[in-house]
């Protein structure tokens, strides 16, 4: 059976609107992060307590939202907070989560677990409250794996969709008319149908994923495909594209703004 009381770490950009689902479907949050400005603000919000300290949560099941695998060792090990949680507890890594934070407010976010049956029966309750849509991706690992992969696919087709766009526009076409014949047609993917409508051409650029997170991701997922002997020659492209892009941009710049600097490239 699920408990009623949860412990969450990470409470940003990602991980508060988790975290507000949860409270939304009846779960007591008792929450942590690194802000104490975050920190504050839970004190104040229906559903959450604010834990005493990362070891504190005093929680059976804890949830992880942290922004790389370094940190989340750290977090567990070095900060002790996995021999705070009490024996046959559970902890749920979030981290590295899909670049769309809108989707972690509403819901609608794909939730991918690695792990025993077992560990998925008891978790899927949990993460139902997060997103309806919960996949047992395989064993421990296979939601991490996935996730890499995913954005590595997101990455790629941002770019080569921006590039085309771009040209488009250069060779004298509106973009917004493009886009509408694109999305019937099979170019259409997520960053024509989302990213760009949404976030490029409204140069909001504020989808909730940073360039360096997503490069991140994306080595990873060529880690994956190198130790599998798979052809990788494309995906290297794709990644060295976006590292140079990391080298001419700020670390913490939204990725939707790969448009804007491939434009003034």
């Amino acid at each position: 059976m699920a408990p009623s009381e949860v412990g969450f770490v990470g409470l940003g950009n990602m991980g508060m609107p988790m975290a507000r689902r949860l409270a939304a479907g009846g779960y007591q949050v008792c929450g942590w992060d690194v802000s104490a400005g975050i920190m504050r603000e839970i004190a104040g919000l229906d559903g959450f307590t604010a834990a005493p300290g990362i070891t504190g949560l005093g929680t059976d099941v804890v949830l992880l939202s942290l922004p790389d695998s370094d940190v989340v060792e750290h977090v567990l090990l070095a900060e002790g907070l996995l021999d705070s949680v009490p024996a046959g507890g559970t902890v749920i890594d979030l981290s590295s989560s899909d670049p769309a934070r809108g989707r972690a407010r509403a819901g609608t976010l794909t939730i991918m677990v690695g792990g025993s049956a077992e560990a998925f029966s008891f978790a899927r309750p949990i993460l139902a409250a997060i997103s309806p849509r919960v996949v047992h991706a395989g064993d421990v690992g296979a939601g991490h794996a996935v996730k890499a992969l995913n954005n590595l696919m997101s990455a790629a087709h941002l770019i080569v969709s921006s590039e085309a766009l771009i040209a488009g526009r250069r060779f004298g076409l509106d973009p917004a008319v493009m886009l509408d014949i694109i999305n019937g047609s099979s170019g259409r993917s997520g960053s024509t149908e989302n990213k760009w409508p949404n976030y490029v051409l409204t140069e909001k650029f504020d989808a909730g994923f940073s360039v360096r997170l997503l490069v991140k991701d994306m080595k990873l997922a060529l880690g994956i495909e190198h130790a599998t002997g798979t052809p990788s020659a494309v995906s290297e492209a794709v990644l060295a594209a976006w590292e140079t892009a990391l080298g001419d941009l700020p670390g913490d710049t939204d990725h939707t703004a790969i448009a804007r600097w491939l434009d003034r490239s």
